[in-house]
């Protein structure tokens, strides 16, 4: 049974392949045996261009040829790659047969021993996946990150001037704007996003137990600590990592994990405000012609688009929690555990992905519903007894807080008139009685 939606079994794969599919060229098998070929091939160039002795006569009019081994790379090429490790049992060294038979093909045979030349698997693996990190953020997550970011930017502009009654402990509390509160969201979302960009790309690259030991032996007059890094940082355009084990510290993976993690847990944080919001009525939404909210209830128009997003930003942070917590572990020089792992480097991204799109689908269905926000501030007069007991305390008069608490924490409805004829009870000028009843909850929302 060939692979399909329908039997995945990955939700990622199946049900919300539309929505992932733009991770497969960086997180799948077929992507990453492609990014281990790119490092291997241009490591090769690397080693030409020092030059090493045996490759100083190396003709560098090739080099475009090996680069279309990695730039031209194809399914087949994977599906052949797979094969000879069918045979190797090893991954990377079937990515090295594989180029050793492409440089037969080009004729270059006496040079093939020099591809892989001093390296362990982890060279290739530490490279190769946070490059394809790297460049999943820049071309997907990022895009999707400001598509969420840029809708909330403009409703909170449209929504500036929308008075409205926050809750705190989800009782009524003093008024707010409903574009600030959006807002919140925009300023704790870019603070995070800032942060993002101050962490690395960090690679190791440095042989078997990273100190170049195979290429000091072979040649000891060359400065190989300098040469790893002139590659790392720019043929692949990562920091290199020294000194290292076997394995990447992942330090900077983690970092990066974690504060992905954090802009997913603001995004829940939003969703579930919205949906809250959506539960008072303070928001419709926008039917969709044939779309069923409930097989039960004809009427419902479900936030459903807020509940997915949570849900699967839930699940990826799970994942990116592990991530962060294990990478960063090792036995001795190296395990295998950080292999076994790295291999769901793209769950948790396509978690995101998934919840990114569903919090940004249902903020597009968003209607405002003015009416339910001006009937909550009009039912909720107490809320302006603090504004009264502040203004009080500035004119110093005798215990305002009591005389209002007096007043608010009763289980009669408090009401314009109500307030206002406290107004009229307080021993206060004419000017400051004025003063306080142009107070109401639509205006008493800061600044």
């Amino acid at each position: 049974m060939s692979l399909s939606k329908l039997n995945a079994i990955s939700p990622i794969d199946g049900r919300y392949r539309s929505k992932t599919d733009a991770l497969a060229p960086y997180f799948s098998e077929e992507a990453l045996i492609k990014y281990r070929v790119l490092v291997e091939i241009e490591y090769f160039i690397a080693l030409c261009e020092l030059p090493l002795p045996q490759l100083k006569n190396f003709n560098s009019d090739l080099f475009d040829e090996l680069r279309a081994i990695y730039k031209e790379f194809s399914s087949e090429d994977a599906i052949a790659i797979k094969d000879i490790e069918k045979v190797t049992n090893h991954d990377v060294k079937a990515v090295e047969y594989f180029i050793k038979e492409k440089f037969d093909a080009l004729n270059i045979s006496e040079y093939k021993e020099f591809i892989h030349f001093g390296l362990t698997s982890q060279d290739i693996n530490n490279t190769a996946v946070p490059l394809s990190i790297k460049e999943a953020m820049n071309n997907v997550y990022v895009p999707e990150y400001f598509s969420v970011l840029d809708k909330l930017e403009a409703l909170a502009d449209e929504w500036k001037a929308i008075p409205m009654l926050a809750r705190t402990h989800g009782q009524p509390a003093s008024p707010t704007r409903l574009g600030k509160e959006i807002q919140v969201f925009v300023v704790r979302l870019k603070e995070q996003f800032n942060l993002l960009n101050d962490i690395p790309s960090a690679a190791k690259f440095g042989g078997a137990t990273g100190n170049f030991n195979a290429h000091h032996v072979a040649y000891p007059n060359i400065d190989w600590k300098a040469f790893g890094s002139k590659f790392v940082q720019e043929k692949l355009g990562l920091q290199h990592s020294f000194p290292t084990t076997q394995i990447e510290h992942y330090d900077h993976m983690a970092a990066l994990f974690d504060c992905l993690k954090r802009i997913n847990t603001i995004i829940i944080d939003l969703d579930r405000d919205i949906w809250t919001y959506v539960s008072m009525d303070y928001f419709k939404q926008k039917i969709k012609k044939g779309e069923v909210g409930s097989s039960a209830m004809p009427h419902k128009v479900n936030p459903i688009d807020f509940e997915n997003s949570e849900g699967n930003l839930g699940i990826a942070n799970t994942v990116f929690e592990h991530l962060a917590a294990k990478l960063p572990i090792s036995r001795l020089q190296r395990d295998l555990t950080d292999s076994t792992v790295l291999r769901n480097v793209g769950v948790p991204f396509g978690h995101t992905l998934i919840g990114f799109k569903s919090t940004l689908k249902g903020l597009n269905k968003l209607l405002l519903n003015e009416v339910k926000f001006a009937e909550d501030l009009e039912n909720n007069w107490a809320v302006v007894a603090e504004a009264i007991q502040t203004i009080l305390r500035r004119e110093a008069y005798p215990n305002p807080y009591e005389a209002l608490k007096g007043l608010t924490r009763t289980n009669e409805a408090i009401t314009q008139q109500s307030i206002a004829n406290f107004i009229e009870t307080l021993d206060v000028s004419s000017a400051i009685k004025t003063e306080l009843k142009a107070i109401t909850p639509s205006n008493y929302t800061g600044i």
